[in-house]
C-alpha cells in the first residue's frame, strides 16, 4: 500500500447491543486488510464509544453506520446516527460505570469532534496519524 491509493469502507449496524462489537470487528479487520494494524487496537477503542451512544441514546430508523477511509497522512473514523444530541465530555466519579469513553478517545486519537449530519444526526469522527513506517511494505 502506498499513499497515493486512495481506501474507504462502511458499514451499516442495526442499533442493538451486539453491534457494537461487530463494528469493532468490522474496524479490526479492514485496518488489518489494509496493514495497518498498528492502528486497530486504538481504533477498536474509539468505535466502541459513538457506537454505543448511538446504540444507547440515538437510532430511531434501527441502525448506524461505520465509515473508515486513509486520506493523506490520517485514517479518519466516522460513527453517524440519526440523533442530534452531541456526546458530551463528563469528568466520571470514581464509583460511575460510564462517562469515560471520550476521555480514551481524545487519548487515543490525533484528533476528534462532531459534525451535524444533515437532514438529520450527528457525525462523531476520529483521526489517526499513519506513521510513515505504516506504509511501507516489508520485505
Amino acid at each position: 500500500m502506498n499513499r497515493s491509493t486512495p481506501l474507504s469502507d462502511q458499514r451499516f449496524f442495526a442499533s442493538a447491543p451486539a453491534s457494537v462489537g461487530l463494528a469493532r470487528d468490522f474496524a479490526d479487520k479492514t485496518l488489518r486488510s489494509w496493514n495497518l494494524d498498528a492502528l486497530a487496537d486504538d481504533v477498536r477503542v474509539c468505535v466502541s464509544e459513538p457506537a454505543t451512544n448511538a446504540v444507547v441514546h440515538a437510532n430511531t430508523y434501527g441502525r448506524f453506520l461505520v465509515r473508515l477511509t486513509v486520506g493523506g497522512d490520517h485514517l479518519h473514523l466516522e460513527v453517524h446516527d440519526d440523533h442530534p444530541r452531541r456526546p458530551a465530555v463528563r469528568l466520571p466519579t470514581h464509583h460511575a460505570t460510564s462517562g469515560r469513553g471520550l476521555h480514551l478517545v481524545a487519548a487515543l486519537a490525533t484528533a476528534w469532534g462532531v459534525d451535524a449530519r444533515h437532514p438529520s444526526g450527528k457525525i462523531v469522527w476520529s483521526r489517526f496519524r499513519l506513521a510513515p513506517a505504516l506504509w511501507e511494505v516489508p520485505c
